[in-house]
């Protein structure tokens, strides 16, 4: 059977992500003395997970920014003579999965600008709303464009309101006054490090001290710390900018740039994006996802024989599911760990069988038992019926699926690759018939409030929109054209600074 989900059929496009692909992964070195192009590539090493499309590296020193960025794995775009041509003490690194642009290397980041006779380097995470208008704005003053990227739009607005104000951090400022969205950015001049972050705090940034009082390190998540040898010093805010010019206390500059507004982390920071060691917000990844899986059991009960968990943002929390339920986990999955992104394309039998150049069933776990499978989310569909009918073909006797975040339903404009609801199975489904199309026994999903409840952080409100419609920054009506079913329309967080803000 074929289930149509707006103008297509699942299965016609085999190859499409069955899971929400993270917009990219930012990291910032200030460390004189030190070799800071290594340091940022180990960096983007622990952040490869947010993106396997390209990666970059530029670097300050003193004098001038150089960069180096290409489409590819850290691994397949740096090698020792690359590393050995990026001489520097301040620098920054990105890792991109593409959004909604084609992967160019025009679209790679860093991205380049100048001010004036000065070359700056700027890397993002997320995405803007109000690029285009931005864009169109800035052209008609007479700057040029070279690609489409959001980042290179924050870039030329910050060289030309620096430009008027001879300061940079002023010219930050009065960019995040204009741009919308979500983002946490970092950029380097030829001598100094600044990060900034969306007044929502939607893309996690932090910031970590270097041994001995060496340096400062800015990056997604502590993991991108931890790798360097940096101790976490603090999360930058919402609405902060820091300067970073020196290794001392003096050395580093905080300000609230913009107001920060009610506080909005993507929640799927915590359901899959971020890594279990990281800590994000004060609440540790792999403590937040088992406290999903022991709520999900306490709402989603089913009589079987084991708990599994899909690697693997899905184990912590099969493991919190076990232990509520009392039904023993046990290892039923193993995950190839090096298969990524690949530039050498599988064969068509292959790729009709994708989810086992990554996974393999443990026969001797499964074959015979009632299983209930955990994992973090569902998509489109496609690889969570791969694995069900290969969970068969190993000898299950029952499957339960049960998912530690709920229906993904709506699209999302901040960074995730879900920008229609086309392409989203819950939209149009019921979990009845996603279970049938899965081939699943039962489906079941963790609700909204029990996620939310699940995670005792600092703060109370995350951005949940692909999972409730209600969305903390109004988009603009282009990207609301074509991107929502007809029966179904967003939302908005009640705040003063909903308007879209007058053009400069």
């Amino acid at each position: 059977m074929k289930y149509r989900l707006g103008p297509g059929f699942f299965n016609e496009e085999p190859d499409a992500p069955d899971k929400p692909e993270e917009a990219c992964g930012v990291i910032g070195i200030y460390a004189p003395g030190e070799d800071v192009s290594r340091l940022v590539y180990f960096g983007l090493h622990a952040l490869q997970h947010r993106g396997q499309e390209s990666a970059g590296i530029a670097v300050g020193d003193g004098s001038s920014v150089v960069a180096i960025k290409e489409i590819g794995l850290v691994t397949q775009v740096f090698d020792e003579s690359a590393l050995s041509a990026l001489t520097g003490f301040v620098g920054i690194g990105h890792v991109r999965y593409s959004n909604s642009e084609l992967q160019t290397w025009d679209a790679a980041q860093p991205h380049l600008s100048t001010i004036t006779d000065e070359i700056i380097a700027l890397a993002h995470n997320g995405a803007l709303g109000n690029s285009l208008a931005l864009r169109r704005r800035l052209v008609e003053l007479g700057v040029s464009f070279r690609s489409s990227a959001d980042s290179e739009v924050a870039a030329k607005l910050i060289g030309y309101f620096t430009q008027q104000s001879l300061h940079m951090r002023e010219g930050i400022r009065r960019t995040m006054e204009l741009i919308e969205g979500a983002y946490a950015m970092v950029l380097i001049t030829q001598d100094a490090l600044y990060a900034f972050r969306d007044p929502f705090g939607i893309r996690p940034l932090v910031i970590g001290r270097m041994p001995d009082q060496c340096g400062w390190v800015v990056a997604s998540e502590t993991c991108g710390l931890d790798i360097v040898g940096a101790e976490f010093y603090r999360d930058v805010e919402p609405g902060e900018v820091i300067r970073i010019k020196g290794t001392g206390d003096d050395g580093l500059i905080i300000e609230q740039a913009v107001p920060a507004q009610r506080h909005a982390l993507c929640i799927f920071e915590y359901v899959y994006f971020a890594r279990p060691d990281s800590t994000i917000d004060g609440l540790n990844v792999y403590q937040a996802r088992d406290a999903m899986g022991r709520q999900l059991a306490i709402e989603a009960s089913v009589e079987a024989d084991t708990v599994i968990g899909v690697p693997d943002s899905g184990v912590p929390s099969a493991i919190g599911y076990a232990a509520e339920s009392g039904i023993p986990y046990s290892e039923g999955i193993v995950k190839n760990r090096y298969i990524g992104r690949t530039f050498i394309q599988p064969t068509q039998a292959l790729r009709q069988r994708g989810v086992r150049l990554k996974l393999n069933p443990m026969t001797s776990s499964i074959a015979g038992k009632r299983l209930i499978v955990v994992d973090d989310s569902i998509v489109r569909g496609t690889t969570s019926q791969q694995l069900v009918a290969m969970l068969r073909e190993a000898g299950a006797s029952e499957i339960h699926m049960r998912i530690v975040s709920p229906p993904v339903s709506w699209p999302c404009f901040y960074g995730i690759d879900t920008s229609t609801q086309d392409e989203l199975i819950s939209a149009t489904m019921s979990v009845e018939e996603i279970a049938d199309f899965l081939g699943a026994d039962s489906l079941a999903y963790i609700s909204h409030d029990g996620l939310v409840e699940s995670l005792k952080s600092n703060h109370s409100s995350y951005c949940t929109a692909c999972f409730s419609g209600i969305y903390p920054i109004r988009i603009t009506e282009k990207q609301q054209w074509a991107s929502f079913c007809d029966s179904m329309e967003p939302q908005w967080w009640p705040q003063e600074s909903q308007g879209m803000n007058p053009l400069f």
